[in-house]
């Protein structure tokens, strides 16, 4: 296609812009974003927790919508495409021969394969009493988010298995973007089968692995539904997969106002097992929403990228063949998928005949299929075709290569913005040096490793002579002699280069670029990091392990990757050691060089990265450093202080990380061998007009990471160690949830915690969580039942009995509830899933039940029935005490 075809299809695509321009600026008004369009809406805006956070309520005006969708997004809701919006109607404004009507308007995510788009696009705009098409709703809340809420969405609708948006319409400002950034942080597990040789479980970012790409577009009318047929190519059972939303999900699907144009993307992801891989291999399927005609730049992008295009039309025109015929000389494959109208299968035959030789097809390109075709043996037909090309030589592009072509077309990449490429660049020079993960911990993290180890030691071992009560000896005076030793040798060391290009890069005057170097420090890191060791084929169902899965509970120190944790750990251990002499002494404060440390940590904490509360390495806490970082956070906080903690403890493997970041929208590790082992705190904040009814401020939530492995109060130092470790976590909080896989018992070191701080007096409010991780559609009991605690085995107990001398025979976990029914609460949560990963549905009933969760803590956090809300000050009092 030549340059003046271009200029012809941009007239084509600006012929109204100010009604297009209108109509963005009414959906934008109508749904109350247009006052993010100056100040973009934020991740922290979606995550506050107010008063609706306890509501399981539907919206009742398009204003509601945007938040009511983020809310069950944010809980891997699977119904967050369908909206119900109840409209609040006066009784007396009511007709009277519809006083019995419930006044219910259903509004679901349109397929955007109307017939008559284009007949709708200038049809009467919607008002606050009409519903708004959810498509519509999607675009005009991504084009009000900024770029990190915006991958926010998107990985959590990859989490949900919904189609992504790839290419983003805006026709306000006349650009279309590809959404790079916003699909950066999509990860995707398949089991790889090569040729020859064993198989094994492959896990990669969306962006980065190349797959062949099939793209399904419309040209003008087409009976034919393209998402209903993606679902059923897509899906291996009778009912298929509602990845993509279509119009017969409902009745009363509504025009899309400024949706057309958007391109989706979804995989198929083979899981190893013959019966449910339709492909041997990762696909990639493109949708775009609206006619080729009216978006003749998004569909040149899909013939540039993909491997094959099937073209749904009900008629070709002279208008259609014209522009396919500028397409010579494409080496995309063309399919037509045609529903011919009687009268005109001549006029069909006589264009597609020209298309052919243009188009380099044949005859068995063009399928035919009307009411009465076999609509299985027509999705195995097009099955096969998709295999066909993809067992053949054809183009195989990741989706940053996808990126190139759409800059060469010119659409915009929001990736290129001079904020993110600063940032990408500054990370690329920090991990081109690093060639392996333990040799650069060695060599350029200096402070951690042996020399942090043992001054961590010999802390605890002053720590307990001074908890003893023992009057000072020579003893004692040895320890803070060697103590300071350790602290000198590490205050001597200079930070490295690479230290120096990390704290320049949190220390920047914008906001976004730090925002935007940590997501790149993320994964660039994890691309250098080890490799983790996968899992033999048969376990490819419990794929779920990324989420919740099982996990050897002996096996605590999996390999641990780098990340981000270990250049904070390394800022905390120079700020230790000097706050350590200037303590003794030994270093005047004036000549602190490291004291603006925690500050820098604080901003990380306050833009949603979890900060390191128990260090995995040494499994031990950096005092000065915490109580630094709370210091600053009480300073920054001011008048707003009041804190809840929250903690979640359990073994690896049960779904405890996954649930919080459901619960709340954090960001902990998740899965295997995913992250680090200790434990990781972030701030939830409360709205300001919450807090009142809540009594507090922020919430504090802590996750105990891999720190407690269920070692047996046999195995020693080990145990002593995991009970020291809850027995902190605990006593910290106001409220604990205890994690439990439903085949497995409260760990030991758990309920030795417990007896420890039942005789302190200082219990949390606790929450026992079992998780359903092996069969997710067992029916099971309801997950807000209140049930007695069970018994734990008599030897786990009668050994946490014996380490406590509490005598008097067994105890058991619900002799500690105080005989308060109140306190007693049992929780049983399905799997996440649905089905087998990982094409596996997200299971409605998981959404629920942690919904329910949340509802039930804040609930007991607001009636005062967890411990008494505790200000920073007294918090940082606490964590010295503990």
């Amino acid at each position: 296609m030549d340059a003046d075809d271009y200029g012809t299809n941009e007239a084509q695509d600006s012929d109204f812009p100010a009604a297009e321009r209108s109509r963005l600026q009414e959906m934008l008004s109508l749904l109350g974003l247009e006052t993010y369009q100056a100040q973009k809406l934020s991740l922290p805006d979606s995550l506050q927790i107010s008063s609706e956070s306890m509501k399981n309520w539907a919206p009742q005006a398009p204003k509601d919508l945007p938040w009511n969708f983020l809310r069950k997004l944010q809980a891997l809701n699977a119904e967050a495409r369908n909206t119900t919006m109840v409209l609040d109607v006066p009784p007396d404004a009511r007709p009277a021969e519809k006083e019995s009507q419930m006044e219910e308007e259903i509004i679901y995510w349109d397929a955007a394969d109307d017939i008559a788009a284009d007949i709708y696009s200038f049809s009467e705009l919607p008002t606050p009493d009409t519903p708004v098409n959810p498509l519509d709703l999607l675009c005009a809340l991504l084009l009000s988010s900024d770029s990190f809420l915006q991958q926010e969405i998107v990985q959590k609708m990859s989490l949900c298995q919904f189609a992504l948006p790839l290419v983003l319409p805006d026709s306000e400002n006349h650009y279309h973007t590809f959404l790079l950034w916003a699909l950066r942080g999509v990860m995707r597990t398949w089991w790889a089968q090569p040729p020859r040789g064993v198989g094994s479980l492959r896990e990669d970012s969306a962006v980065l692995s190349r797959a062949p790409a099939f793209a399904f577009v419309r040209m003008e009318v087409s009976s034919n539904s393209k998402s209903q047929l993606l679902n059923a190519v897509l899906s291996a059972g009778h009912r298929p997969r509602d990845c993509f939303w279509h119009r017969d999900l409902n009745v009363g699907t509504n025009p899309r106002e400024i949706a057309d144009g958007l391109v989706e993307v979804s995989w198929f992801l083979p899981s190893g097992r013959e019966d449910l891989d339709v492909f041997p291999e990762p696909m990639a399927f493109l949708n775009l929403r609206g006619d080729i005609g009216s978006h003749w730049l998004q569909f040149k992008l899909l013939t540039e990228v993909s491997s094959a295009v099937f073209i749904l039309t009900d008629n070709i025109s002279k208008k259609e063949y014209k522009l396919l015929s500028s397409m010579k000389g494409s080496a995309t494959k063309y399919y037509f998928i045609l529903s011919p109208y009687r009268g005109k299968r001549n006029t069909n035959l006589r264009f597609l005949n020209r298309l052919i030789p243009v188009l380099k097809m044949d005859h068995s390109h063009v399928l035919v299929k009307v009411s009465s075709t076999d609509s299985v043996g027509f999705v195995r037909r097009v099955r096969s075709i998709v295999a066909h090309v993809a067992r053949s030589p054809c183009r195989r592009l990741s989706v940053e290569e996808m990126a190139h072509a759409a800059r060469r077309l010119g659409l915009r990449v929001d990736e290129d913005c001079e904020e993110c490429q600063r940032a990408k660049d500054r990370m690329e020079r920090i991990t081109r040096k690093i060639k392996d993960s333990d040799a650069y911990r060695r060599d350029e993290l200096r402070l951690q490793g042996e020399p942090w180890r043992k001054a961590a030691q010999v802390e605890k071992e002053l720590c307990q002579a001074q908890w003893a009560g023992d009057p000072p000896d020579k003893g004692r005076a040895e320890l803070r002699h060697r103590l300071l030793e350790l602290r000198a040798q590490q205050n001597g060391h200079e930070p490295t280069w690479g230290v120096q290009e990390f704290v320049a890069g949190i220390s920047g005057p914008s906001l976004g670029e730090k925002q935007y170097f940590l997501r790149w420090m993320e994964w660039g890191l994890a691309r250098v990091a080890p490799p983790r060791p996968r899992q033999p084929p048969e376990t490819i169902v419990t794929l779920r392990a990324k989420h919740c899965g099982v996990v050897d509970l002996s096996e605590l120190l999996w390999p641990e990757p780098l990340g981000v944790e270990d250049f904070l750990r390394e800022m905390g251990q120079f700020y230790e050691a000097e706050s350590c002499l200037v303590e003794a002494g030994r270093l005047p404060a004036g000549q602190r060089r490291f004291a603006h440390f925690p500050g820098l940590a604080l901003e990380l904490l306050l833009l949603g990265l979890p900060l390191e509360l128990i260090d995995g390495s040494t499994l031990s806490t950096p005092l000065r450093w915490v109580t630094g970082l709370l210091k600053e956070l009480h300073i920054r906080l001011e008048r707003r202080s009041r804190l809840v903690v929250l903690s979640v403890l359990g073994v690896p493997g049960t779904g405890k990380s996954t649930l919080l970041n459901t619960m709340f929208g954090l960001r902990f590790a998740t899965g295997q061998g995913c992250g680090p082992r200790g434990a990781f705190m972030q701030l939830v904040t409360v709205a300001e007009s919450f807090s009142p009814d809540l009594g507090c401020d922020h919430i504090l939530v802590i996750d105990s990471g891999g720190l407690i492995g269920g070692a047996l109060a046999t195995a020693g130092e080990r145990f002593e160690l995991e009970a020291s470790l809850a027995t902190l976590l605990m006593g910290l909080s106001n409220v604990t949830v205890v994690s439990l896989a439903e085949t497995r018992d409260v760990p030991p070191a758990i309920l030795h915690a417990f007896l420890r701080l039942e005789k302190t007096g200082h219990m949390p409010n606790y929450q026992f969580v079992y998780q359903n991780l092996h069969d997710v559609c067992a029916p099971g009991p309801r997950p807000r039942d209140r049930r007695q605690l069970p018994d734990l085995p008599g030897d786990a107990s009668r050994s946490a009995a014996q380490m406590e001398k509490q005598g008097g025979g067994i105890r058991t976990l619900a002799d500690l509830a105080f005989c308060d029914p109140e306190k007693q609460h049992v929780w049983h949560i399905p799997g996440l899933w649905h089905g087998i990963p990982p094409m596996a549905a997200v299971s409605l009933g998981y959404s629920e039940a942690i919904f329910e969760l949340k509802r039930c803590l804040l609930e007991n956090i607001r009636n005062g029935l967890s411990n008494q809300n505790k200000n920073i000050q007294q918090l940082i009092e606490l964590v010295r005490r503990l």
